[in-house]
């Protein structure tokens, strides 16, 4: 007999019974939902949160090359003074152009030649200078007057985690605007055991919600290896040759068959048992071999001469989770891998071009396997980070700043673009005449793209409506108001 049509039986008499938690909240969701257009039949999407924790200097990631600034003829020499001996070599970027920085072009770092072909294929747009705010901020002196609200904890790693991940700067929460997404659209999705939100590197803020959280599996260490994990000990169709694990299978059985009547220990039970379905239908949905023969680097020298590429193995996991995205019953998924190790208060110039290049080897092996499965144009892979990193060097690297540079990837984005205001670069001097409004000292640069409107941009694409985005995204309606397109255009 197999375990989980027995414990599917036993469960069919049980009510879920999770209390309301927010009535009120509940309620707005409710009816956002009914208000919200069903997508066409059988349509999926899904967005992928790559998040580079630590804070990643990301104007060095993407730096001008050629053309002028807003302050500057020249804004490759401009980039040059300010950087110091962080400052890149021309020699070695790989030059873009832009379709609408007319006479700039710009250089991605010289370890991500695929994020490069990409954005010239038109299948990559970066965002400029994006960071946390509750308002717009124009200059230092707003800053240093405190005369607009600022976020909580600017250039703390672990408030500004938390406000990327929540898009709450002026509060603390533990709810993610991941998860508010889930709470307004997840029925969309035919079956709800396996959680719209998936994380391949355990819990997180940004897919928590107020009626559920991420579903946690494990990264890819071979092809076949990662996924869900099974209860330890418990096999789900009976054995012939193992009477041990027969007898603690049936006791796992009969503790999840047992039918409680008060309401903590019914829903407690209720959980178990969804548990164990859920775990059932994602392990057979991504059980199967993705196609071709993708080098995600998934263990030492698959790749000859390289070690296994962490974030490799997470994007490999979530290429099989789409892959079983019609098994699971989904036809909306936000998934959340995460690098880290971006801190880099020294040896940046080193420490990037290894980094870079493992990002760019695997979003590189990402899209090769959604352009297999022929699901890239319904897939789009973003980043964030803690915040961008100071311009100008401590003799050694990098400190802590706030705007930071982007970039987005998929099908459906309007490629090699760069969206929002790529700012001067110019550095202040600590007295007289202010050259760039933007610098707050040692080239920290005022955010001039909203995480709001970063990630309206996305919330919208996923399906939330224009009449329900701020239930996501609280402070949406400082920066721009929600219709039917969003607000930088980075999705036609």
């Amino acid at each position: 007999m197999n375990r989980r049509r027995f414990l599917g039986q036993a469960s069919c008499s049980a009510v879920s019974a999770i209390p309301v938690l927010n009535t009120l909240l509940n309620l707005r969701l409710a009816g956002s939902v009914a208000n919200a257009a069903p997508p066409v039949p059988g349509e999926y999407r899904a967005l992928v949160c790559l998040f580079l924790s630590g804070g990643n200097d990301s104007f060095n990631m993407l730096s001008p090359y050629s053309g002028p600034s807003p302050t500057h003829a020249n804004s490759r020499a401009e980039y040059e003074s300010a950087r110091g001996n962080l400052a890149l070599p021309l020699a070695g970027l790989h030059q873009i152009h832009p379709l609408n920085t007319p006479g700039r072009t710009f250089g991605v770092h010289p370890s991500m030649p695929k994020l490069a072909a990409r954005f010239e294929a038109g299948d990559a747009a970066f965002v400029a200078n994006v960071g946390t705010l509750i308002e717009r901020v124009s200059n230092r002196t707003e800053v240093n007057n405190a005369s607009k609200h600022l976020p909580l904890g600017l250039y703390s790693h672990s408030d500004q985690i938390e406000q990327w991940q929540t898009s709450v700067p002026q509060s603390r929460s533990g709810i993610g605007w991941g998860g508010r997404m889930m709470d307004l659209i997840k029925d969309i999705n035919p079956s709800q055991l396996v959680s719209m939100n998936i994380s391949v590197d355990g819990s997180n803020v940004f897919q928590s919600g107020v009626t559920g959280a991420e579903y946690a599996v494990k990264p890819s260490t071979s092809a076949t290896a990662g996924g869900a994990q099974a209860l330890l000990g418990y096999a789900e169709n009976y054995s012939s040759t193992s009477p041990r694990l027969n007898a603690a299978s049936n006791g796992v059985d009969s503790m999840l068959a047992r039918q409680y009547d008060h309401l903590l220990q019914k829903t407690f039970q209720q959980k178990r048992r969804d548990a164990q379905e859920a775990y059932a239908i994602y392990h057979e949905a991504t059980a199967g071999t993705l196609p071709g023969n993708v080098k995600f680097r998934l263990v030492a020298d698959e790749v000859p001469g390289t070690d296994p590429n962490r974030l490799g193995q997470q994007l490999h996991q979530v290429a099989k989770a789409i892959m079983g995205r019609s098994a699971m019953g989904a036809l909306r998924q936000t998934f959340f891998v995460n690098l880290g190790g971006w801190d880099h208060h020294s040896n940046t110039i080193a420490a990037q071009q290894g980094m870079l290049k493992d990002v760019d080897d695997a979003i590189g092996a990402f899209w090769d396997q959604l352009v297999l499965l022929g699901i890239q144009d319904q897939v789009t892979l973003f980043t964030g980070s803690d915040f961008g990193r100071t311009l100008t060097s401590n003799d050694r690297g990098s400190d802590h700043a706030w705007g930071g540079n982007h970039f987005i990837m998929g099908g459906s984005v309007d490629g090699k673009k760069i969206f929002g205001q790529y700012p001067s670069l110019a550095l202040n001097p600590s007295s007289s005449i202010e050259l760039n409004p933007l610098d707050t000292g040692r080239g920290r640069m005022i955010p001039t793209t909203s995480c709001d409107e970063y990630f309206g941009e996305l919330a919208l694409w996923l399906g939330v409506p224009p009449s329900s985005l701020h239930l996501v995204l609280p402070n949406v309606g400082n920066f721009f108001t929600p219709g039917a397109t969003g607000p930088l255009g980075f999705f036609g």
